[in-house]
């Protein structure tokens, strides 16, 4: 089994500095057990909106903590 998780997390920003999600506009999906589901989760979320700008997903690794 994998040593980490993976989470995918955005949602649409303020601005496309992508910095401060709008109030009420986080997504967050996971826990994933391998790269390519969070991958996958990732391009599908991120291809529904890809005509807002401000909008950005990211897939983030957490180590997984052990003994689980």
């Amino acid at each position: 089994m994998d040593e980490k998780i993976y989470f995918v997390w955005g949602g649409v920003f303020t601005n496309t500095h992508f910095q401060e999600l709008l109030p009420d506009a986080e997504e967050c999906y996971g826990p994933f057990h391998s790269l390519a589901q969070a991958e996958q989760t990732w391009s599908e979320k991120t291809r529904r909106m890809v005509d807002v700008a401000a909008h950005r997903m990211f897939v983030l690794t957490v180590d997984r903590p052990h003994g689980h």
